[in-house]
């Protein structure tokens, strides 16, 4: 009797394995169930649609925004805007990958990442892949010359560039972060479309591409397959630090050039300084550092991080409250203490009424967080999206996820170069608190008030 069950058992395995053959569509086996888990540091918006643009009157009449009701799809949120201390996790990861590229080509079997053939590998560009898990001795390696190679870089201000003898600056002009990213858009203009070649016989066709695509240098060149839209650029990381200074004229402002970045003291205040591009940058790199580790530990990889568009931003500044003027609700800027709820100029010639003289650490203010568990959405350092600036964009966009957007080249006039911000800063007043106010800035400019913060579309629904 137990062989009879034994064989009875292994069969109704074999069938629940073998389903292809019943003739049924039963869609890919083995594909696990999949939730996303929440995002470090992130909370979820939901999607949804709101009345987008003025919830008050014009009173600067800038005639830039107008009502419409718009829909929005789900997405994660930086629940802060982004410290001083997490770029310059970004800083140092740029610093430690020029090493290591270095040292990769000095010592390939040592410091770069091998084949099943232990033979190292080599991106497109012929470059070695680095090995983020090989130890560094900055003082030797096995041929006794680390700390040689980092001084050639030059990673390090030496000679009459060094401005202090107490502690090593970094060069901020050797920290480049060389990235790739793919413009989907030109990928599915109608310009650029394949075609199938059967002239080798019709059981074997060619797969042919027509078209242009622009480079962000503004130079133009022939599609000829999938990696011509991959485009490639360079970015120097490091903060401009000269934004304190070159901001405010007959001001005293050096120390907050000196330090703002620099200090321990300013790790959880909100990181300055940025032109859009680096945030654009950083979005790029913080999206691959994740999915490597994703990839590494075999989990599937998530949706990029991008900056927010405009109608992401404003909608996950009301929190859900349609018709309010601020993030928290109401048309007041004092909590029932009579304190002032965000970091803004309160009064002519007076910064201080509202207990910060210039951005204060994220998440202190007493109007925080909103109804989504958003921190600073008004006030403190304004923020990039990724929307470009067009007085007229809400006249012509689309009113599911309204986007704008233009990769300006350098040979570009400035008005094509203007990118929105939102949220006011420290040195605003009131009105650029407001959660419908539009304002721009552009692209290649960092200001000493202008942070960011990263979103990333929600997989699935939500």
């Amino acid at each position: 009797m137990k062989p009879i069950l034994i064989i009875v058992f292994i069969g109704a395995i074999i069938a629940g394995c073998s389903s292809y053959n019943t003739g049924e569509l039963v869609g890919v086996e083995g594909r696990r169930a999949y939730a996303e888990p929440v995002p470090h540091g992130m909370v979820p918006i939901p999607n949804g649609s709101f009345v987008m643009g003025p919830s008050d009157m014009d009173v600067s009449w800038t005639q830039n925004a107008m009502s419409r009701t718009v829909a929005v799809d789900a997405f994660w949120m930086d629940e802060t805007e982004i410290t001083n201390n997490e770029y310059r996790q970004f800083v140092h990861w740029v610093r430690d990958s020029i090493i290591r590229k270095e040292l990769a080509i000095q010592d390939p079997d040592q410091f770069s990442l091998k084949d099943a053939e232990e033979q190292p590998f080599e991106d497109k560009d012929g470059e070695y892949i680095i090995d983020w898990s090989a130890p560094i001795d900055p003082k030797k390696d096995k041929e006794g010359n680390t700390a040689q190679i980092i001084e050639d870089l030059g990673i390090y201000y030496s000679g009459a560039d060094r401005l202090s003898y107490i502690s090593k600056e970094l060069n901020v002009t050797k920290l480049i972060y060389n990235y790739y990213w793919v413009d989907l858009r030109q990928a599915s203009s109608s310009t650029n479309r394949f075609k199938l070649d059967y002239s080798g016989g019709s059981t074997n066709p060619v797969m042919e591409y027509e078209g242009t695509v622009t480079r962000p240098d503004g130079t133009q060149e022939e599609v000829v397959g999938r990696s011509s839209f991959v485009n490639k650029d360079w970015v120097l990381v490091y903060p401009d630090t000269l934004v304190w200074i070159s901001d405010f004229t007959y001001s005293y402002n050096e120390p907050m050039t000196n330090m703002y970045f620099n200090s321990p003291s300013y790790d959880n205040y909100p990181v300055v300084g940025i032109t859009w591009k680096q945030a654009n940058a950083f979005c790029i790199w913080r999206t691959q550092y994740l999915n490597w580790s994703l990839v590494r530990s075999n989990q599937p990889i998530v949706q990029d991080y991008r900056l927010p568009i405009e109608a992401e931003w404003e909608y996950a500044a009301r929190g859900g409250l349609d018709h309010s003027m601020y993030p928290w609700g109401g048309v007041y800027l004092r909590n029932m203490s009579g304190c002032f709820i965000a970091n803004f100029k309160p009064l002519r010639g007076n910064y201080t009424d509202d207990g910060s003289m210039y951005p204060s650490r994220v998440a202190h203010y007493s109007g925080n967080p909103n109804e989504y568990g958003l921190y600073d959405m008004a006030g403190n350092v304004a923020e990039w999206t990724i929307t470009a600036y067009d007085p007229s964009a809400y006249v012509f966009s689309h009113d599911m996820n309204p986007y704008y957007n233009y990769n300006a080249k350098p040979d570009d006039p400035p008005v094509m170069k203007r990118k929105v911000v939102r949220g006011g800063s420290w040195k605003d007043i009131a009105r650029y608190l407001q959660v419908s106010t539009r304002d721009y800035e552009y692209q290649d400019s960092a200001k000493s008030f202008i942070g960011f913060r990263c979103v990333r579309s929600y997989l699935g629904d939500n």
